[in-house]
This record gives C-alpha cells, structure tokens and sequence, in this order.
C-alpha cells in the first residue's frame, strides 16, 4: 500500500467586478452562465456537466486533459443567499484518486457601482496530488474568465 498523507490549507482571493452583485451571483447560479467561465480551458475537453443550484443540490463537471487524464469536480451546495453568498463542499478527482476534499466559501458585496468577490477555501489535499499554490492559481484563473465573462455580458457579445 503506498503512503498515505494530508496537507491543509486555506487561501482567500479577493476580486472587484464591474457588475452588480446580482449579475455576479447569477453567473455562479445560471448553469448557461457558468459554463461560460467555469471549466478546464483549452487543454481540456468537457465530458459531464450538471448543476442543481439549491441548497443541498449537486453539481458535477468532469473532463480530460489532452494527456487522457480525466479530472471531476462533485460539489455539495450548503447554503445560498442570492446575490450575498454560496457555501458549498466539493472534492476533486484525478481519473479514480480523490485528491482534495474543500469548503468554499463565496462572498458578494457591493462595492461602489460593481461588486467585491470574496472566494474562501479551507481544503485538504490528499496523498501529494494536488498543493494549495496550484488550487489557488487554478482558482485565480478562473475568476479571470468569471472577469472576462461578465464584461462579454455588458457587451452584448454572449
């Protein structure tokens, strides 16, 4: 059997959107809207999505990477208040391997006329699969595209 071991950690990310709360929340909430920005880019090729955005609904999203690897991401929804915070636990896989089990935590505030995001993760990484500078700098990639996804929006470019 090989070693088996856990990391802790937890990071806080803080970003300023030129959008309402209202419309930041709904690009978490709406399944077309966060499939716009919430996924594995370009070196990666989607295979399941689903989304039940409730408390105590589901979400799954899992996809391979052109190596053939296939990463999942199965998140439990514990408390929504729209337009103010989602709290949900999710773990991440790597083909059969769990690699982390996390508890996020997102935040909505007005901040003038957009809003402050303020994304929480208290997680632990499983058996050296994953480490907290890579969750974290995944995590900042995709409030990029969040980003790029909203001004898209304002646009009208969707």
């Amino acid at each position: 059997m090989s070693e088996r071991s856990t990391h802790h950690a937890s990071f806080t990310i803080e970003r300023n959107y030129d959008a309402v709360p209202a419309q930041v929340f709904a690009a978490w909430a709406d399944p077309a809207a966060k499939t716009r920005w919430f996924g594995g880019g370009s070196e990666w090729k989607e295979l399941k999505r689903e989304m039940d955005f409730r408390a105590g609904g589901r979400e799954h999203l899992s996809g391979a990477w052109t190596s053939g690897v296939v990463s999942s991401f199965d998140c439990l929804y514990q408390d929504i208040v729209p337009a103010q915070r989602i709290v949900y636990s999710y773990d991440m896989h790597l083909d059969d391997k769990r690699i982390s089990v996390s508890l996020a935590t997102v935040e909505f505030k007005p901040s003038g006329d957009g809003t402050k995001l303020v994304f929480t993760e208290q997680a632990v990484f499983l058996d050296g699969y994953d480490k907290p500078s890579s969750r974290e700098q995944g995590t900042r990639a995709l409030l990029e595209r969040l980003d790029a996804a909203l001004r898209q929006q304002s646009a009208g470019t969707l």
